[in-house]
């Protein structure tokens, strides 16, 4: 049990993501000093938002420039913070090379900063930004597993370099991290399985695979149609909480699936019509499968016929049970994180009205 000093910095890698900008927000809500690793401190367009956060909170904030794959590049940011948050890790379902752009810097990363955490003596813990994609492959796997839903005790076993590379990549890197934590007894770590991450981006002209989604939903390119391909989603606030009670709870140990609610891609069109069916070109219906067989993998690469066959028309289940009695995680309900989240891309103009 790690009791962690709240006077003392904590270190945010790749401190201006989707997730970890919401990460940096609360932790400056509490008037906590930051230090926030990225790659480019210079570039504004990837840290104004961060900057402006803080000059609106009672905390502080360290801009830090550092590379997943570059030597003890995090040593300098961590000297002094007693809790780590590694959130900076490769996130992208269209990759030319899985291994150079997924599976070296997820897992190499992960190595570098952990590594770092044994050499600076202040470190008590270390919170990893894993994801459910390190438990499961496709949602059949959560269907096979024992009682049918996953839980933090199973490992994904079913992805691998050529099929679902970033499951591979995350499954890979949270072995590390516990391979790491188990060799040395200075800190202990506790790791963020989280699902589909929807919500509002604190940076929303930044691109990511859950603005990429709500954007098909809205543009038209799913009108025909959408999949009832089975996925976890959980708010971005609420991971944000996650992290924070994960560092600050003396208590807190191992996995933590973070996924508020089971759905599919048609569901989560299906909600936001009521207040945007009439403005936006929303699915209303489920593509069938057999059409999904015979064209997805014309459409989209990414679809492959295993892919469609273990996911299409199948029930995601997970167990949070281990989140909610632990860290006491009350989770936004499903309209309010989808609604949040495609305001957010009306709002900025990536979503335009018909």
């Amino acid at each position: 049990m790690k009791q962690i000093n709240k006077s003392n910095p904590v270190l945010v890698t790749g401190a201006n993501g989707y997730v970890a900008s919401w990460i940096v927000q609360k932790l400056l809500d509490e008037e906590l000093t930051v230090h926030a690793a990225v790659r480019n401190p210079e570039n504004n367009s990837k840290v104004g938002h961060l900057k402006e956060m803080a000059a609106e909170s009672k905390g502080s904030l360290k801009l830090f420039k550092a590379d997943l794959l570059t030597p003890n590049a995090y040593k300098a940011a961590m000297e002094g913070c007693e809790l780590v948050y590694h959130t900076a890790s490769p996130f992208s379902s269209s990759v030319k090379d899985p291994m150079a752009e997924l599976i070296k810097p997820a897992v190499d990363g992960t190595e570098n900063v952990l590594n770092t955490a044994k050499e600076v003596s202040a470190v008590k813990r270390v919170v990893v930004t894993s994801s459910c994609a390190a438990i499961y492959t496709d949602a059949i796997d959560s269907v096979n597993a024992p009682g049918g839903k996953l839980t933090e005790e199973i490992w994904n076993t079913t992805a691998s370099l050529e099929y679902q590379p970033y499951s591979y990549s995350k499954t890979l890197a949270e072995q590390k991290a516990w391979e790491i934590a188990e060799s040395q007894s200075q800190w202990d770590l506790v790791t963020i399985n989280m699902c589909l991450v929807m919500g509002p981006p604190l940076n929303p002209k930044a691109s990511c695979e859950s603005m990429n989604i709500l954007k098909m939903l809205g543009d038209g390119e799913m009108k025909m149609g959408a999949p009832k391909l089975g996925v976890g989603i959980v708010d971005v606030r609420d991971v944000a909480d996650a992290h924070l009670k994960a560092g600050f709870t003396p208590e807190a140990k191992g996995r933590y699936i973070t996924s508020a609610h089971s759905t599919n891609f048609l569901e989560m069109g299906k909600v936001l019509l009521p207040k945007y069916g009439d403005k936006f070109p929303l699915p209303k219906r489920a593509l069938p499968k057999w059409l999904l067989m015979i064209f997805g993998p014309m459409a989209n690469p990414l679809f492959t016929r295993r892919f469609i066959r273990n996911n299409v028309n199948i029930p995601w289940k997970a167990d949070n049970s281990k989140i909610k009695k632990e860290l006491g995680i009350a989770f936004r309900p499903f309209k309010e994180t989808m609604e949040d989240s495609f305001q957010a891309l009306i709002d900025v103009g990536i979503l335009k009205e018909n």
